[in-house]
C-alpha cells in the first residue's frame, strides 16, 4: 500500500511510485512506437484505398470507458470488502483480548498463551492469503504443535481449534462460566467468518472470460488508434494515441491489482503492518515489552 504525505496538484502529476505508469511503461512505449510508424506509413497505407475515421473510435472508447468503469467498481469492492474484513479481525481480537484481561486476571500465564494463537493465526492468515510459506508465522509454537499444524490443509484452522481448545479448558477449570465462555467463543466465530471471507476473496476472482474481453478490447483499441488518428493529426497522433492509451491501459492495470487485494502490489493492502499493529497492540494490552516496531513506509512510500 502507498502511503504519501498530502502533496501539491502539480507535483502529484509527476509521482512514479504508487502509479501503475511504471507497470504500464512499456506497452505506452510500444504504441508510441507504432504511433510514428503509422506517420512514416502514411503514404503507402493512403494508397489502399482503406480510412479510418475517429467516429467509430469515440463510439468504442465511450462503451469502453464504461465497461472498464463497471469492473473497476467490482475490483474496487473485493479491496474495500477485504479492508472492513481485516478492519473486524483487529476488533474481534482486541475485543478478546480485553475481555480475557478483565476477567482472568489470576491467569497471566495462560492469557498469553492466548495472545500468543491470536498472533499466530493473523500472521498464518497473511501468508496463506499471500501465497507464501507459512512456516515463520508457526514458528512460535512448541515443536509437537508446530508438526500437527503442518498436517492441516489450512493451518489456520489448526490455530482456531487450538484457541477454542484453550476457551474450553478454562470453562471447564471453572475460571469462565457458561455466559463468558458463550461470549468468547462468539470471538472465535467472528474470526473464523473472517477467515472465510478473505478465502473467498482469494479463491474466486472476477469471471476470466469478462476481464479477457475487456483486455483484448482496449488492447486492439489502443493498436487501431494511431491508424485512425493520423490522417487528422499527423505529427500530434503519437502525443494523442499514447495519452488516450495511457488512460485505458492504466484502467486496466489498476483493476488487474484491485482485484487481488492481498498481494504484494503497491495498491495492495498492508498486510505485515497490520498484522504488526496487531501484536503491538495485544501485547500493550498484555503489558508484555517484547513486542515488534512499528513498521513505516519506506523510501517509495511503500508499506507492506
Amino acid at each position: 500500500m502507498i502511503i504519501r504525505p498530502h502533496q501539491h496538484w502539480f507535483s502529484r502529476l509527476f509521482v512514479w511510485h504508487g502509479s501503475v505508469l511504471s507497470k504500464i511503461a512499456s506497452r505506452l512505449f510500444l504504441n508510441l512506437l507504432l504511433s510514428v510508424a503509422v506517420i512514416f506509413m502514411l503514404p503507402w497505407y493512403e494508397t489502399l484505398g482503406i480510412r479510418l475515421s475517429v467516429a467509430p473510435f469515440s463510439i468504442l472508447g465511450v462503451a469502453i470507458a464504461i465497461s472498464l468503469g463497471f469492473r473497476n467498481n467490482a475490483c474496487y469492492a473485493r479491496f474495500n470488502e477485504a479492508r472492513h474484513l481485516w478492519g473486524a479481525l483487529l476488533i474481534s481480537n482486541r475485543s478478546l483480548t480485553r475481555g480475557l484481561k478483565t476477567v482472568l486476571t489470576d491467569r497471566p500465564r495462560q492469557i498469553r498463551q492466548m495472545i500468543d494463537f491470536q498472533i499466530i493465526w493473523a500472521n498464518a492468515l497473511r501468508l496463506i492469503l499471500r501465497q507464501q510459506p507459512i512456516d515463520s508465522a508457526l514458528a512460535p509454537l512448541p515443536e509437537p504443535l508446530r508438526q500437527q499444524m503442518a498436517g492441516y490443509q489450512n493451518p489456520c484452522n489448526g490455530v482456531l481449534m487450538l484457541m477454542g481448545q484453550w476457551l474450553a479448558e478454562q470453562h471447564r477449570c471453572g475460571a469462565l462460566s457458561d455466559i463468558l465462555y458463550t461470549q468468547f467463543e462468539r470471538h472465535l466465530t467472528e474470526l473464523a467468518g473472517i477467515q472465510a471471507g478473505c478465502e473467498r476473496i482469494a479463491n474466486t476472482p472476477l469471471p476470466f472470460a469478462y476481464s479477457l474481453i475487456l483486455h483484448r478490447t482496449v488492447y486492439t483499441f489502443c493498436v487501431l488508434l494511431p491508424f485512425a488518428l493520423v490522417n487528422d493529426l499527423l505529427y500530434m497522433t503519437p502525443l494523442i494515441s499514447v495519452f488516450v492509451s495511457y488512460t485505458f491501459i492504466a484502467l486496466d492495470a489498476l483493476a488487474e491489482e484491485l482485484e487481488a487485494p492481498f498481494g504484494m502490489e503497491d495498491n495492495d493492502l498492508a498486510l505485515t503492518a497490520m498484522c504488526t499493529n496487531l501484536e503491538i497492540d495485544l501485547r500493550e494490552m498484555d503489558e508484555d515489552d517484547n513486542k515488534p516496531v512499528k513498521l513505516r513506509p519506506n523510501n517509495h512510500y511503500q508499506l507492506r
